[in-house]
C-alpha cells in the first residue's frame, strides 16, 4: 500500500498539471481561431486593415490578455490559484459564446475582448500553480506541459481550419464552438483540484493583504525588480514576434507569395507540429538535466535563423519549409517555456502569481501596440521591413536570455527564495504570525 501511495501522488499532480495547463490550449487555441477567422470576419462587416489591428489588439494575444493579467496574477496572491482557475473559464465561455453567434461587429468585439481578459487571468496562475506543485528536479518537465498544451493548441486548431476553409465563416465559428466546450470540461475537471499547498502554507495568520498591497510589496524589493528587467527582456520582446507571428502569420505567408489559405494553414500545422516535439523531447526532457543557459541559446538562435531566411532568401517551398522547421523547434525550446519556468522560480511565494500578471500584462501591451500596425505595416513596407524589426528583437532576446540566465536547476523553490533574498519570507512570515 505504502509502494503505491507515491505512484498515486505522481498520478494526481500530473492530472492537475495538464488540468490547468489547459488554460495555455484554450489561449493558444483562441489567438489561431481568430488568427485564422480575421479575412472572414473583415469580408463580412466591411473592415479596413487598421480595424483588423484593433480587433487583434483587443484579443487574447494581446491587451485583452494584458487586462486579465493584471487582475488575476494579484487576486490569485490573495485569494489563492483555485479562485482564479475556478472561475476564469466561465468568463471565457461567456466571450466564446458572443463570438460564435456574432451578428454585429459589437458582439465580435465583445467577446473577443473577454476572451482575452480570461485567458490573460488564467495563464499566469496556470504556469504559477504548475510550478509549485511540481517537484524540483521535474520542474521543468511539469512547466513544460503548459508549453506543450500552448503547443497544440495552434497545431490542432490550424489542423482543423485547414480541414473548414471550404466552409468559411461558419468554418471559424465551429472552431470557437470547439474551444467553448474544450473550457467546459476544463473547468469542470478543475473543479475537484486542491488548493497549491505552498500557497497554503504561505498563508499568514491575521494578515490579509489587498491585490495593491500586493502589487506594491513586489515592487518594493530589489530582487524583484531585477527579476522583472530580466523576465521582461526574455519574454516581451520574444513575445512581440510570436505575437505577430501568432495572429497575422497567414498574412505574412500571403505577403510572402502564398495565397491559397490551406497552403498557409498546412505551413502552420507543420510549424507548431515541431513546436509540440521540441517541446517534449526538447524542453520537457532536457531542461532539468542539462545547461539551461546552453539550451536557452539554441532555441533563440534559430529564431533569429528562421527569421533570417524568410527575410533574405529567395522565398521557395524548401525556403518557407525551413522557416516553419526552424521556428517551430526554437518556440519548443525557447522563451517561452523558460519565461514560464523562471517565473515560479525567481520570485516568492507571496509575489509569485503577481509577478506572473504584471509581466505577462507587460508583455501583451507591447504585443498590442504592434499588433496595431503590423498590418498595415506589412501591407504597405512588405515582409522585408517587418521581417528586420523581428530579427532585432530577437536577437536583443537571445543576448538578454544567455547572458543572465539564473542557476536554478534542481533546486527547491524554498532554495532559490532563501539564495535569492536571504531568508526564507514565507518562514518569517509565518513565524511572525503565530507569535502574534
Amino acid at each position: 500500500m505504502s509502494t503505491n501511495q507515491p505512484a498515486k501522488a505522481r498520478l494526481r499532480g500530473w492530472r492537475a498539471t495538464i488540468a490547468v495547463a489547459m488554460s495555455n490550449y484554450i489561449e493558444a487555441g483562441s489567438i489561431i481561431a481568430l488568427a485564422t477567422s480575421l479575412t472572414f470576419w473583415q469580408e463580412y462587416f466591411g473592415f479596413d486593415n487598421l480595424a483588423v489591428g484593433f480587433i487583434a489588439a483587443i484579443s487574447a494575444n494581446a491587451f485583452g490578455s494584458a487586462i486579465g493579467a493584471l487582475i488575476g496574477g494579484p487576486l490569485g496572491d490573495r485569494f489563492g490559484r483555485k479562485f482564479i482557475y475556478t472561475y476564469d473559464l466561465v468568463l471565457y465561455m461567456i466571450g466564446t459564446a458572443f463570438v460564435i453567434f456574432a451578428v454585429a461587429p459589437w458582439m465580435l468585439i465583445v467577446g473577443v475582448l473577454l476572451t482575452g481578459i480570461a485567458v490573460g487571468a488564467g495563464v499566469p496562475v496556470a504556469w504559477t500553480y504548475i510550478a509549485e506543485e511540481a517537484p524540483a528536479e521535474q520542474r521543468a518537465r511539469h512547466v513544460g506541459m503548459a508549453q506543450l498544451a500552448w503547443s497544440l493548441g495552434p497545431f490542432l486548431v490550424f489542423a482543423i481550419a485547414t480541414v473548414l476553409v471550404p466552409l468559411g465563416l461558419f468554418g471559424s465559428r465551429l472552431i470557437f464552438a470547439h474551444l467553448f466546450v474544450v473550457a467546459f470540461i476544463t473547468w469542470w475537471v478543475r473543479r475537484g483540484l486542491a488548493e497549491s499547498r505552498i500557497w497554503s502554507e504561505s498563508r499568514r495568520p491575521g494578515v490579509s493583504m489587498s491585490p495593491l498591497a500586493g502589487l506594491k510589496a513586489l515592487l518594493s524589493r530589489k530582487q524583484n525588480i531585477t527579476a522583472l528587467i530580466f523576465l521582461f527582456g526574455v519574454y516581451a520582446i520574444w513575445g512581440a514576434v510570436a505575437g505577430q507571428m501568432g495572429i497575422f502569420m497567414p498574412r505574412v505567408y500571403e505577403t510572402a507569395g502564398v495565397e491559397s489559405p490551406t497552403t498557409q494553414n498546412l505551413l502552420q500545422v507543420l510549424l507548431w507540429g515541431c513546436t509540440v516535439a521540441a517541446t517534449y523531447f526538447g524542453f520537457m526532457l532536457l531542461a532539468d538535466r542539462m545547461s539551461r543557459r546552453l539550451l536557452y541559446g539554441i532555441g533563440a538562435a534559430l529564431g533569429v535563423a528562421a527569421w533570417l531566411i524568410l527575410v533574405f532568401a529567395h522565398v521557395t517551398g524548401p525556403m518557407l519549409i525551413a522557416f516553419a522547421v526552424l521556428w517551430g523547434v526554437s518556440a519548443g525550446i525557447g522563451a517561452q517555456a523558460f519565461y514560464g519556468l523562471w517565473t515560479a522560480e525567481l520570485f516568492a511565494t507571496r509575489y509569485r502569481a503577481s509577478a506572473q500578471g504584471v509581466l505577462f500584462c507587460l508583455a501583451r501591451i507591447v504585443v498590442g501596440l504592434l499588433s496595431y500596425w503590423f498590418p498595415t505595416l506589412l501591407a504597405t513596407r512588405g515582409v522585408p521591413f517587418v521581417g528586420v524589426i523581428m530579427i532585432a528583437l530577437l536577437v536583443v532576446a537571445l543576448l538578454i536570455g544567455v547572458l543572465f540566465a539564473p542557476d536554478t536547476r534542481g533546486k527547491s523553490l524554498e532554495q532559490i527564495e532563501l539564495e535569492r533574498y536571504g531568508e526564507n519570507l514565507e518562514a518569517r512570515g509565518n513565524t511572525a504570525g503565530a507569535a502574534r
